[in-house]
């Protein structure tokens, strides 16, 4: 390709006329707003190339002012070290510069204090949006951020100051209990009632995941006894401790904990559950019914066919992208049916 003479400036003009487009066509890729504008990405692609071979940068500052936009996106996530967060995360760094935005990604370990602290530091680097995953008290995020005029979006976990985007809790737990039950039914003459453990049952998912929990075993007439939710927290000391106590008050009867399912709320509690039944021995053959909301691939590694249930992330992540696309931030709850349910 020829280049423009080098005596003078390049500016979209001069771009428009080699890439054969309109100069707000460029302008709109080179701003990272292409696909607002229904540019396909094979255009936009080309006008990148064509301004990359031409030595054309945009001026950055200059857009910032045009705009009034930073090109900033944040979230706040509650933790790194698990597949389903860490997927939402690798999601949404990719769907973000597709967008020509630049991520910015912090970890509150679910702590709220932490949470405010990191909304603040958000807003002091002037992002144009704010994503709250996981997060404790999202009104309270969103609160503060609409004081400095900048929209939130709450994942995983629902506010009702903002859109919310999340799975269906209730229907993915009554999927996951139902199989669960059917292989118990399989295994078993006589199916009792499974054991829930994880979560904090005040958070909307938690509080939805046993209700699909308990009409799963309604639809079958099976009873389940209040002392069998345990929703100790998330972390895996946190269930290991939980089951320990409830065979404690069962006298650590072999038979029932053969006997029994477990309805496990996170992979985070499962690292507890599995280290529990592995000091008692119950692994193998002698391992009892288990299902996991929340997938991992290595989970098929511990054996007996556990049941999993996968959060639909790219999904989710398509609809927090379309919210920001449209400006949309009237609050809402959308929610997304995990993967292979429905």
């Amino acid at each position: 390709m020829t280049k423009i003479r080098q005596n003078k400036k390049t500016t979209i003009y001069d771009l428009a006329e080699l890439a054969g487009v309109s100069a707000s066509a460029v302008s709109a890729v080179l701003n990272g707003n292409w696909q607002k504008r229904r540019i396909s990405a094979q255009l936009a692609q080309k006008v990148i190339r064509i301004a990359k071979e031409q030595n054309y940068s945009v001026n950055k500052q200059a857009s910032l002012l045009r705009s009034n936009k930073s090109k900033i996106i944040g979230m706040l996530v509650p933790k790194y070290d698990n597949r389903y967060f860490g997927s939402i995360v690798e999601h949404f760094e990719e769907m973000a510069r597709e967008r020509g935005l630049f991520p910015i990604i912090t970890c509150t370990r679910r702590d709220s204090k932490l949470e405010i602290e990191a909304a603040r530091a958000m807003l002091s680097y002037q992002v144009d949006w704010l994503i709250s995953t996981g997060a404790t008290n999202p009104d309270k995020i969103t609160e503060i951020c609409q004081a400095s005029g900048v929209p939130t979006l709450n994942l995983d976990l629902p506010g009702k100051l903002a859109p919310s985007v999340i799975s269906d809790n209730y229907l993915g737990a009554k999927t996951l209990t139902q199989r669960i039950l059917r292989k118990q039914k399989i295994q078993q003459s006589q199916r009792e009632a499974l054991i829930f453990i994880g979560g904090r049952e005040h958070d909307h998912n938690t509080h939805e995941r046993i209700r699909g929990f308990i009409d799963a075993h309604n639809e079958l007439k099976i009873t389940v006894p209040r002392e069998n939710i345990l929703a100790c927290g998330y972390a895996p000391e946190k269930a290991e401790k939980a089951l320990s106590v409830f065979f404690e008050k069962h006298n650590n009867d072999s038979q029932k904990i053969a006997q029994c399912g477990l309805f496990i709320n996170s992979t985070i509690s499962l690292e507890g559950v599995m280290r529990w039944l592995g000091n008692k021995g119950y692994t193998g053959l002698k391992q009892p019914n288990l299902g996991c909301f929340d997938w991992d691939p290595f989970v098929a590694l511990l054996g007996n066919d556990i049941e999993m249930v996968k959060q639909d992330v790219p999904t989710m992540l398509d609809h927090i992208f379309k919210l920001i696309d449209s400006e949309n931030s009237q609050a809402q709850l959308i929610e997304v049916l995990p993967v292979g349910i429905g």
